[in-house]
This record gives structure tokens, sequence and C-alpha cells, in this order.
């Protein structure tokens, strides 16, 4: 098992079916646009690889503010279906934590939508609080 950060083309055309499963409205050329774009602002995809093949991304940003300091901002954090269960989630969510702290964070984010239980269930699992709500508006 090896976890990187996917910077080549073919890394983040492995990771696109993976991803897809939390960003179903992505197409593989939107995703891989969105992805580069965002790289541009700081944006890192990670990728969890086991026998040859992308099991779990997380795409994460650091940030400084008021309320949290210096952090890492989880956006998005996805296991293959097929492979949850198995403590890829787990292992990639400690190399998020190892990876704020090498970088001088003192606090890890992420949100996650109001459907996804099972995700909840896992954060809560694995130690993280739910700490806030998050409102939103479309503008469109």
């Amino acid at each position: 098992m090896n976890i990187r950060h996917a910077s080549e083309e073919a890394d983040l055309v492995a990771c696109y079916p993976v991803m897809r499963a939390l960003r179903p409205q992505l197409d593989p050329e939107d995703f891989i646009a969105r992805v580069r774009r965002q790289q541009a602002g700081g944006y890192r995809l990670a990728m969890l690889e086991a026998d040859g093949q992308v099991l779990t991304v997380a795409g994460y940003r650091l940030g400084d503010n008021l309320a949290w300091g210096r952090h890492l901002y989880v956006d998005d954090l996805v296991t293959l279906e097929s492979a949850r269960s198995r403590g890829y989630g787990t292992r990639m969510l400690a190399w998020l934590r190892a990876e704020a702290r090498r970088e001088g964070c003192v606090q890890l984010h992420l949100d996650s939508g109001v459907q996804r239980e099972d995700a909840h269930r896992f954060y809560l699992r694995e130690g993280l609080q739910m700490t806030s709500l998050h409102f939103a508006e479309r503008l469109d």
C-alpha cells in the first residue's frame, strides 16, 4: 500500500473512478480540469494505491484563518465502495494528520454532507468531533 500525491495526468485519470463515488456530477474531463485549476490555488490530491489500484483519494488544502489558525481542510475523502471497511480510509486519515503536522497545522477540518451517515460514523469512530453546522446558498 502506498499513499502519494496525484500530480501526473495518469494519476488523475486513475483517481477519477474513486472520486466519482463522492462527486458523481463530474465527468472525467471536468474532474481533471477542476483539479488542475484548484491545484493552482493550493489544492492537493492524495491517492492510496494497493495492488496496483487506487482505492482511496483525499483532496485537501492548507489554510490559515482567525477561527482555526493554521489548518488542513479536507475537501474530498472517499474510498472505492468495493474497498470499504478494510482500513484504507483510516490509513488515509492518518496520512492526512501526519501531513497536517508536517505543514505546521494545529487543526484538521472537513465538512460532510448530511446524507452521508456512514461517513459520519467513520469520522466519529476515528476521533473527529462534530463542531459546527455548515450553511450554504446557491447563487445561480
